[in-house]
């Protein structure tokens, strides 16, 4: 059977009942990391500007803008969710592909769900599934799709959010082919766009491209049946490699969900270890950054690749400068959403620190590793090697960090009794009779 085959199959086989006990616990854990990510940024700039340029136009408020009050249609509630979720940079991550896989899937799969009355059960088995169908594809062009460019996430999650759609709204196997070779097609996202608004712009747009991708396969809009592995398809025109084996190996019996992971820090995943080194450095030693006279990193070629901007000037910017999360490590204990406010980054303080801050490629260092040296004005130096950062398969974050963090975003944004009870539905996800009742709790009364 071939990888788009497969995976159409395997959309409709699978079943909530015969879902792995883990696999279940990962869903809800996933769930509750990107809710509150969707929420916590519903009044960033980008949210606001994304809902203002459509509510003049979008149409039905068939469905819900999480952490507000207004209401849109299928399509356009998936596109704002895709991008508030992910304006952080603090939603999960997929180690092997770092596709963000949650983006894409929960923010389609809510929008359609609270219109169909989807039961938890149903829904998590649509987010696993497509979670799975995404980080599949994402395998089989991992990393010389990413390498060239592509915005994995944008480019993979629009056939997760198509596979989870089609599943909830019950398309037959040629339709759910149908549906991936229409999601296909309109796969995108530029790694260009890293440290703007466009990041998250390629997550909403794959969400949206993914439940479109499925409402016009059940009306029988056509497309080639071959999406993935034609010789022009997908996986050999956006990749230099293309290993369909990745997709159909051990399909249904071992699911991408269980590897995922959860951020501490609300910024690129490679430079997390460089974070982590660099606060550990200075809690140990009770630093003050007048005690500094530079701080020097060894990482992978990644780190710079991605995240190097020397001199960001706006909060998202600092989300991909190692120089200034290293700097806020050092100066608050951490790098939350907070440390990568517009007005932390134009800090006089956190500027003249991340002056001081030197990142080199390390021969040998891996993605998940940094080597971070701080010398003092003393000329003592300071040394740790960190070997996995916390939010690593290795150190996961706890269900009671998960919670904390969910709290953490959505405090300020929803009322402190919402927030309770909407973390309380997260955690009984699976058991709902009803996700419109889950969507309410996430928004605006």
């Amino acid at each position: 059977m071939s990888a788009t085959a497969a995976l159409a199959h395997f959309a409709l086989d699978c079943q909530y009942d015969k879902l792995p006990a883990r696999t279940v616990k990962e869903a809800h854990r996933t769930f509750l990391n990107w809710l509150g990510c969707a929420v916590g940024a519903s009044r960033h700039p980008s949210t606001e500007i994304a809902l203002r340029t459509v509510s003049a136009r979008a149409g039905l408020g068939e469905a819900a803008v999480l952490g507000r009050r207004e209401r849109l249609d299928l399509v356009n509630a998936a596109w704002l969710n895709g991008i508030s979720s992910h304006t952080f940079d603090f939603d999960d991550t997929h180690l092997k592909t770092i596709i963000h896989p949650a983006g894409p899937v929960a923010s389609a799969a809510l929008a359609l769900a609270e219109k169909l009355h989807t039961r938890g059960e149903d829904f998590v088995n649509a987010l696993v599934l497509g979670i799975e169908v995404e980080c599949r594809i994402g395998n089989a062009v991992y990393p010389d799709h990413y390498d060239v460019g592509w915005h994995i996430t944008g480019t993979a999650g629009v056939f997760g959010a198509a596979a989870a759609c089609g599943r909830l709204l019950g398309l037959d196997e040629k339709a759910m082919r149908y549906a991936l070779g229409i999601a296909a097609t309109q796969s995108s996202g530029l790694r260009e766009m890293f440290g703007s608004m466009c990041k998250a712009f390629h997550v909403g747009n794959a969400a949206k491209n993914g439940l479109f991708s499925a409402l016009l396969a059940e009306q029988g809009f056509t497309s080639s049946e071959r999406a993935l592995e034609a010789p022009r398809g997908f996986g050999h025109v956006l990749s230099t490699k293309f290993d369909e084996a990745e997709i159909t190996r051990g399909l249904g019996s071992t699911y991408e969900i269980d590897r995922n992971t959860y951020k501490p820090y609300a910024c690129g995943i490679v430079i997390h270890p460089s974070i982590e080194g660099a606060a550990e450095l200075a809690r140990r030693h009770a630093l003050s950054a007048d005690q500094i006279e530079r701080v020097d990193l060894g990482v992978h070629p990644l780190v710079l690749e991605l995240c190097g901007k020397r001199s960001p000037a706006t909060g998202l910017e600092g989300k991909f400068s190692v120089y200034h999360a290293t700097a806020c490590a050092i100066l608050y204990g951490t790098a939350g959403e907070r440390e990568f406010a517009d007005a932390v980054v134009k800090a006089p303080g956190v500027m003249a620190l991340c002056r001081r801050v030197h990142a080199e490629v390390s021969p040998g260092i891996l993605e998940h590793q940094a080597d971070v040296r701080i010398t003092l004005k003393s000329g003592s130096v300071l040394h740790l090697f960190v070997e996995k950062a916390k939010g690593s398969l290795e150190q996961p974050m706890s269900d009671a960090e998960l919670e904390t963090k969910f709290r953490t975003l959505c405090r300020g944004v929803l009322p402190e009794t919402q927030v309770e009870r909407l973390s309380e539905a997260c955690w009984k996800l699976g058991k709902m009779d009803d996700l419109g009742s889950l969507a309410a709790l996430a928004t605006l009364q």
